[in-house]
């Protein structure tokens, strides 16, 4: 008896709120998988990314939600990343074509590259694609009508999550700086950002291409309130 094909897993990044920006790639692969799975946090069932792709699902395509703990633990993050590959992992091998979706673009500061990996170690026949998305600070980049770089200037894309320690000690190398992930930690970055001397050179951008989307083009206004999860900073080091 013949053995029944694998499926295959699609990462499909699917922007950063404007379900307008999903590709038409992104669309047609939405519209044939057999199953879709998405990250969303063990607190809620909410799930961003399924938010903004659902006008693109099937009518009765089965979505289920992965829950990724939000922690900083290496051995519960990898058990997490362990179970949820063996979740997708066993759909594929009944021959079901899925995706993962995710915000932005699928490997960039994104669930799905964990996936990835660990597909790769426990069951390396599958057969991937990965289809690339508009991530949050290209689009917020355009809201603004800011460059994020022009002729030879280097281009810094940094995380934010512990504060503005990586900003101190890269930040001086380059000529312009996307800080993603700046909500829990707002007042050290800003600290940062004034021995730098670019407070007046940055500017904030929360839930980009979402209904509640805001620009603050001084960021001094953000330090005395935390900031929304989905708020990045473009830096310009040089003045315009």
């Amino acid at each position: 008896m013949m053995k029944q094909k694998t499926g295959k897993l699609f990462g499909v990044g699917v922007g950063p709120g404007d379900p307008e920006l999903i590709s038409l790639k992104a669309v047609r692969i939405l519209g044939s998988v057999h199953m879709i799975f998405a990250a969303a946090s063990p607190k809620n069932s909410h799930s961003l990314a399924m938010r903004i792709a659902r006008p693109y699902f099937p009518p009765g395509t089965p979505v289920i939600r992965l829950s990724f703990p939000m922690t900083t633990d290496r051995k519960t993050l990898k058990e997490c990343w362990r179970q949820n590959t063996g979740i997708i992992t066993k759909e594929l091998e009944q021959g079901k074509d899925v995706a993962f979706i995710t915000l932005g673009d699928p490997l960039t500061y994104s669930t799905y590259g964990y996936i990835v990996r660990e597909m790769k170690k426990i069951a390396p026949h599958i057969r991937i694609e990965t289809v690339p998305g508009i991530t949050s600070y290209q689009a917020a980049a355009a809201l603004v009508h800011t460059p994020l770089a022009e002729g030879e200037e280097s281009l810094l894309v940094l995380s934010g999550a512990k504060g503005g320690e990586q900003l101190r000690r890269l930040g001086p190398q380059v000529d312009n700086i996307v800080l993603l992930k700046t909500y829990r930690h707002f007042e050290d970055i800003y600290s940062a950002l004034k021995e730098m001397d670019a407070v007046d050179t940055t500017t904030g951008i929360s839930c980009c291409g979402q209904p509640d989307e805001n620009v603050a083009t001084d960021i001094r206004e953000m330090v005395h309130k935390k900031p929304n999860y989905f708020t990045l900073l473009i830096i310009k080091k040089k003045r315009s």
